[in-house]
């Protein structure tokens, strides 16, 4: 790498986490003082004075103002063109680096030049571990996750093949995909591939562009000696008007809608199967709990019938996957 080469463009979406914003960022600043770089915010219209604060705190960020919410995809895709590093950081403004972090994933880029994209181990604000090396949505996978089977026997090679629980998390290895709240991605490859698929308004982009980023013959890896701390679903959680799935605070309509969309992308009538197989277990589920005559089972079944509502509604509004809605979402 030459002197002169800038080494690394950070990106950072941002949408009403003003505080956490400003505590990333000051991290951030730290682990970059070494690094050649630059660092992009695009604000996604928030209502809270995250854009002011970053253009008043740190007048040396690019920021990209939206007029309105373009959701993770696209408002990534503001910056990519912007960007000239050789790498390209994903970082969630909720997502804080542990000291040397930026500067070991920079090495293990350079020492794998066959690896796209790299990912860290992810811990939450008391240090447990977060799923941080996944394996490629599948039907299979996502009965294992709806029937509980994945967390009870999550040591199995078979049950817990979604998130690699039975794996050593702290051993490296190539993976399928890592989630987007810290990603380091070759510029060239990015170039190569394409930037993300704004079909996606929110969840599965990061997948769908790890699988084009394979596709293309590279690689991705988990490397667990890069730690950040990450709190997750920061920004969803400004969105009081929308249900909530009760892990991870996803808004629920929108996985599904984003999950429709992936499924049919790159897997198909699969589509239909995995929209099937949800409907099938809520209805049972809702119906079990319903005749039980308890209160909190008759919450529980309320709210997988509230599950299959959303299902239906988010098959119709995709064309059962072939159609992303008008964003935002």
């Amino acid at each position: 790498m030459s002197g002169n080469e800038l080494v690394v463009s950070v990106v950072i979406v941002s949408f009403n986490t003003r505080a956490l914003l400003r505590d990333c960022l000051n991290a951030l600043k730290a682990e970059t003082r070494e690094i050649s770089s630059e660092v992009f915010v695009v604000d996604n219209n928030s209502s809270d004075g995250s854009a002011d604060m970053v253009a008043a705190e740190f007048p040396e960020a690019h920021l990209i103002r939206s007029s309105v919410n373009l959701g993770f995809a696209a408002a990534n895709n503001r910056a990519f063109p912007r960007c000239t590093g050789k790498y390209v950081l994903l970082l969630n403004s909720d997502a804080f680096l542990h000291s040397g972090a930026l500067l070991r994933a920079i090495d293990h880029m350079e020492q794998q030049p066959s690896v796209g994209l790299g990912g860290a181990k992810l811990v939450g604000r008391d240090g447990s571990w977060q799923p941080s090396a996944r394996m490629f949505p599948s039907v299979l996978n996502e009965f294992l996750s709806l029937t509980g089977l994945s967390a009870r026997f999550a040591k199995s090679r078979v049950f817990g093949r979604q998130d690699r629980t039975w794996a050593d998390q702290l051993t490296p290895c190539a993976v399928d995909w890592v989630p987007g709240a810290f990603a380091i991605i070759r510029r060239d490859v990015l170039e190569q591939i394409g930037y993300f698929d704004e079909a996606f308004f929110l969840y599965y982009e990061e997948v769908d562009l790890c699988r084009r980023i394979k596709q293309a013959g590279y690689k991705v890896w988990y490397w667990p000696d890069i730690e950040v701390v990450h709190l997750g679903g920061e920004s969803s959680k400004t969105m009081q008007t929308l249900s909530m799935s009760k892990s991870g605070a996803q808004l629920t309509l929108w996985r599904m809608r984003s999950e429709l969309i992936y499924y049919r992308k790159h897997l198909g009538s699969s589509a239909w199967m995995v929209k099937t197989l949800e409907r099938v277990w809520h209805l049972v589920r809702a119906r079990k709990n319903a005749q039980a005559g308890d209160p909190a089972r008759t919450l529980k079944a309320q709210d997988s019938q509230k599950t299959v509502a959303l299902m239906e509604q988010a098959w119709n509004e995709t064309q059962g996957g072939r159609f992303s809605p008008q964003r935002p979402w």
